[in-house]
């Protein structure tokens, strides 16, 4: 069959997006011919990516350098009488005629729509001799405020199936729908079993994803394990996504001295080579309508402490099997109390992420793919015979509840009569080149820090080189006849910096696919013959595989930062392959740039070999400057102190620190070392930029 799914911006992320990537892909693996038509696009390519068969068409381009055309800034007569908050990107007359448009003029089957506001443009402008129509709710009926319900609930009445994904919000729209003739069914979100190995329970990891709106409450589970976070000091925290309440979270984080050990890591794509590192999968929600992050989780093996909120949690996880739910009521202290249960258990990890192996199951993708091909069958099957009278006419076409102003017949004709409507033409951006085919390759890191990339031009070989290098250098490893290279650390030695990957008969950047680092999580700097060093794949904004490397005679490894009010507190591993007597070794601010104005730390041996507690004054810095903090060998020579073990590539942006002080500002630099700036004092607002 052909079948189009109608979403909002399928360049964007979130559960909705991801659904309908899973469900789509699903679908076209399976015969069918599915478009996903965007009503925007704001970038290039699509965040999460889509399935290669599945094709997106975007109708209204919002990207820099796109006139948007008169109509785009006109209010919708579709939507005009609609009481409700559209948020940024409100529908507009442009988005009223191009989806009557589009609808007209496809040669679709099935038309499956994911929001409220493209439930009733599919109500309105759908044609229901020609496709079916089915609306998806990707939230509740219950979360639905009253203007959004005023608008939802007389489209879904003249849909030919409305769909949410829990059962207990399909009874309540039921319930809300009684004299509708629309089939109102549960059908949940599918999830693909992930391409990474379950994770192993062994970590101290706690993850939670998804965008970072109010309805997710990490503050809650933020709040929740400042209260654990004392008992289990070897425990972290990571939360993936972006979003509007992203400053306030990372307040939040400062608030309770968390800011070492509880991260906002960005959106990551895809999310299961994210999941695998965790020990633990947290969703704090107050409301979730299906709950794809579960599903998600389990299927990686991670078991999942969630909130019992509505409705999609309950019927994922079997209380106490597969994962702990935990009261709305009881706040912060409830969710705390689950998260200890299982931190302090392995053995019951362990278990429950067996088990929620098995319950993911029931939603993969060629599951939910039948019980939609099911659905269609079943409408097809109840569909009347073809009805005389113009095209748009007849069943399906609401008459109130917030469409009113474009009615029937002659509102469509008025949309699309005459070829495409005045007003709603986009200049196209001006042409980019179109990149030659790449490699995409697999990455997986292992225990030792080297890495293993497959999916590779078989026989041939992989170029590894040097970015920024004046020298050019270059480092070949062969590809074997199954396509894999094996980039060993015992036979490679790779300097410092940030190396490009290239393969093919005429070498191309090699894209990835997947990179699976869960492998280093926790993992320290390697320390041999040829020094201290690390490597750590990565993907660039581009799509792009790299390798960030480390390569120095020391390297000192933060393990904690303390602001206090007065002064820094910075614990570090000194690792060098000739340790100095610890008594001889100092610490420093080194000026960058200059070869006086170095400031002095105080600094002492811990018990541990080769472990440091150093303390930096805020009294002791001067009125302006760049330094960067350094331990000095008795030897004179100066050792970096930062962060370049585990498997975080770029910490700048992640291991965000507060400020020690007026105008200062302590952060992890672009190579991944600590750093210290003060603002000049007519500069106060702006802040020190890393030049690396």
């Amino acid at each position: 069959m052909k079948i189009v799914f109608l979403l909002n911006n399928a360049y964007g992320i979130g559960g909705t997006i991801r659904s309908v990537g899973n469900l789509s892909a699903a679908l076209a693996a399976r015969g069918h011919e599915v478009r996903v038509a965007s009503l925007y696009r704001h970038r290039d390519v699509p965040s999460l990516g889509f399935h290669p068969d599945v094709t997106v068409e975007p109708l209204i381009d919002l990207r820099e350098g796109v006139a948007l055309p008169p109509a785009g800034a006109r209010p919708s007569e579709l939507f005009a009488q609609a009481r409700m908050d559209f948020g940024s990107t409100p529908p507009s007359l442009l988005s009223d005629r191009l989806v009557a448009e589009y609808l007209a003029g496809t040669d679709a089957e099935v038309v499956i729509s994911t929001r409220p506001t493209l439930n009733a443009y599919l109500a309105r402008f759908g044609d229901p001799r020609r496709h079916l129509r089915i609306g998806q709710e990707h939230l509740t009926l219950r979360a639905r405020k009253q203007p959004v319900r005023a608008l939802q609930l007389p489209a879904a009445a003249v849909l030919d199936a409305f769909v949410p994904v829990s059962e207990a919000d399909a009874a309540a729209y039921r319930d809300a729908l009684p004299a509708a003739a629309t089939r109102v069914l549960c059908i949940p979100n599918c999830s693909p079993t992930p391409a990474v190995a379950p994770a192993t329970g062994d970590s101290t990891t706690i993850v939670a994803a998804g965008r970072l709106v109010p309805v997710k409450r990490y503050d809650r589970l933020i709040d929740a394990f400042a209260k654990v976070a004392p008992e289990f000091p070897e425990w972290d925290l990571r939360i993936y996504g972006r979003g509007p309440v992203k400053d306030a979270l990372r307040r939040r984080i400062e608030e309770h001295g968390l800011y070492d050990r509880a991260r906002l890591m960005g959106a990551a794509s895809p999310i299961e080579a994210e999941w695998v590192k965790g020990a633990i999968a947290a969703v704090s929600s107050d409301v979730e309508s299906f709950g794809l992050t579960l599903v998600e989780a389990m299927a990686c093996g991670v078991p999942v402490v969630s909130t019992d909120c509505p409705h999609g949690p309950r019927e994922i996880l079997t209380e106490g099997e597969d994962g702990l739910l935990t009261p709305l009521d009881g706040g912060s202290e409830a969710f705390a109390d689950a998260l200890r249960r299982l931190m302090a258990d392995p053995a019951l990890r362990r278990r429950m992420g067996a088990a929620g192996l098995r319950s993911a199951a029931r939603y993969r993708p060629e599951t939910i793919a039948r019980r939609y091909e099911e659905l269609f069958a079943a409408l097809l099957a109840d569909r009347p015979r073809p009805r005389s009278g113009p095209r748009g006419e007849g069943r399906g076409r609401p008459g109130a509840g917030g469409l009113a102003g474009l009615r029937g017949l002659r509102g469509l004709r008025r949309l699309v009569g005459g070829g495409r409507p005045r007003g709603t033409r986009q200049a196209p951006p001006a042409q980019r080149p179109r990149p030659a085919a790449r490699p995409l390759a697999r990455v997986a890191c292992t225990a030792d820090g080297g890495l293993t990339v497959s999916a590779l031009p078989p026989a041939g070989e992989l170029r590894l080189r040097l970015r920024q290098d004046p020298r050019g250098r270059e480092v070949r490893v062969p590809v074997g006849k199954d396509g894999t290279a094996t980039l060993s650390r015992a036979s490679l030695t790779l300097e410092e910096g940030r190396w490009d990957v290239f393969a093919g008969a005429k070498p191309k950047r090699v894209g990835a696919r997947l990179v699976e680092r869960a492998a280093l999580v926790g993992t320290p700097p390697t320390v041999d013959e040829r020094g201290v060093s690390a490597w750590i794949p990565y993907v660039t904004a581009h799509g792009n595989l790299s390798l960030r490397t480390w390569l120095r005679p020391a390297h000192a490894e933060v393990a904690d930062v303390v602001v206090g009010s007065e002064e820094v507190r910075i614990t570090a591993a000194l690792l060098t392959t000739e340790p100095p007597a610890p008594e001889r070794v100092r610490a420093v601010a080194a000026p960058r740039g200059q070869t006086d104005g170095e400031i002095g730390l105080a600094v002492r041996p811990l018990a541990a070999p080769g472990l440091f507690s150093l303390v930096l004054r805020q009294a002791d810095v001067p009125d302006e400057g760049r330094w960067d903090l350094r331990l000095c060998l008795p030897d004179g020579a100066l050792v970096p102190l930062g962060r370049i073990g585990g498997d975080i590539p770029d910490r700048k942006k992640i291991d965000v620190l507060p400020s020690p002080g007026p105008r200062l500002r302590l952060y992890f630099s672009t190579s991944n070392d600590l750093a210290l700036s003060r603002a000049a004092k007519e500069a106060a607002g702006a802040e020190g930029e890393d030049g690396a």
